[in-house]
């Protein structure tokens, strides 16, 4: 029997708890965040909203190229897991509302601090190091 295999369950150190008790979501809602943004499209879709702060579903998709029945599922995804804002609006030259999304806060923190942090210090090591 190993070292490893000797030591008993309990002197295993614990990690502190991930969120402070008042966290205004919980951890699966956190979670859910990032599988969200872990799939290419959903991907593409944040960043380029967060490039443009708010597009319609129309340039949106153009502008992501993606088929329109993967385009709304993808979108509705991050819209329902709060990383995108949903609204409508009137604009002065139509008779009905347009659809426009644009990121939320959750949304651009997420991928400012996240996936794009950890590409940011590989081009960085990569520059230091090559």
């Amino acid at each position: 029997m190993s070292e490893a295999d000797r030591h008993q369950p309990d002197d295993v150190r614990q990690p502190e708890p991930p969120l402070p008790e008042e966290s205004g979501l919980t951890l699966e809602e956190y979670l859910s965040m990032q599988q969200a943004i872990g799939h290419p499209t959903r991907f593409r879709i944040l960043r380029t909203l967060v490039a443009n702060d708010e597009l319609s579903a129309a340039k949106l998709k153009a502008a992501v190229d993606v088929e329109s029945s993967n385009f709304h599922y993808h979108l509705d995804e991050l819209v329902s897991v709060g990383l995108v804002d949903k609204r409508q609006r009137r604009t002065a030259d139509s008779q009905g509302f347009y659809t426009y999304y644009r990121p939320t806060g959750m949304g651009r923190g997420i991928l400012e601090h996240g996936v794009e942090e950890l590409m940011r210090r590989e081009r960085e090591f990569d520059k230091t190091y090559a």
